[in-house]
């Protein structure tokens, strides 16, 4: 059996760690390992337990979950993928959470079965990029940044590669990848993974934000 997936949930509600707990506890492949009531225990539990995921509330006393999220995307030694999750449907949030460099934002309200995925998705490599509010919110928050469109692919990247990340940036899966451009979704995993690791980036979420701001996509 392979190791689960480590977990830290970060929330200022205990009822509310404790409720995510028990709809974590019944899938064998995700461990609760750690919690933290506001972003500066967060910090010292993630670095101490080093999950593979932290479930992190926006809005704590003593440290908001997004200064949280950019300490921790920040410091090198900190492996762990950050899924925001809040009540709160705003805009500013999910662009401030993105900015933070967040893999993920899900909404509180969403059913059980919605966290245990977003999780898994996560610590493949994936990112909650969908639906498509969260693909306009990417596009607005790197529009800012624009840079000429490369000429040639950027950092060495394949065609085939380029092409993936083009696909990437529209929001597309894994799978849906593979069906666009008729390979297998392991072979879409590879040139995924192959796309981060020349470009220095951390996850797909980083990966969109490029294509946007280096204008291998341009948005709608």
């Amino acid at each position: 059996m392979s190791t689960p997936i480590q977990v830290v949930l970060v929330d200022d509600q205990h009822l509310m760690r404790e409720g995510i707990r028990t709809i974590l506890s019944v899938h064998e492949d995700i461990e609760v390992v750690g919690q933290a009531a506001n972003g500066a225990e967060a910090l010292e539990v993630v670095r101490r337990t080093a999950p593979d995921i932290v479930c992190m509330d926006v809005e704590m006393p003593t440290m908001d979950g997004l200064e949280a999220t950019r300490q921790l995307v920040a410091d090198p030694t900190v492996a762990a993928r950050v899924l925001m999750l809040t009540t709160f449907d705003r805009e500013d949030y999910l662009m401030a959470a993105l900015q933070a460099g967040a893999s993920g934002f899900l909404l509180k309200n969403s059913r059980p079965e919605q966290l245990a995925d977003g999780i898994r998705a996560i610590a493949g490599g994936e990112a909650l990029l969908a639906p498509a509010v969260t693909m306009a919110v990417i596009k607005r928050v790197v529009s800012a940044k624009t840079e000429p469109t490369p000429a040639e692919p950027p950092a060495g990247l394949t065609e085939r590669e380029l092409a993936v990340l083009r696909l990437l940036a529209t929001g597309l899966s894994n799978e849906e990848i593979a069906s666009e451009l008729v390979v297998g979704r392991a072979t879409v995993k590879t040139h995924v993974s192959n796309v981060l690791s020349k470009l220095g980036l951390r996850d797909r979420v980083q990966a969109v934000a490029y294509a946007y701001r280096t204008g291998v996509v341009t948005p709608d």
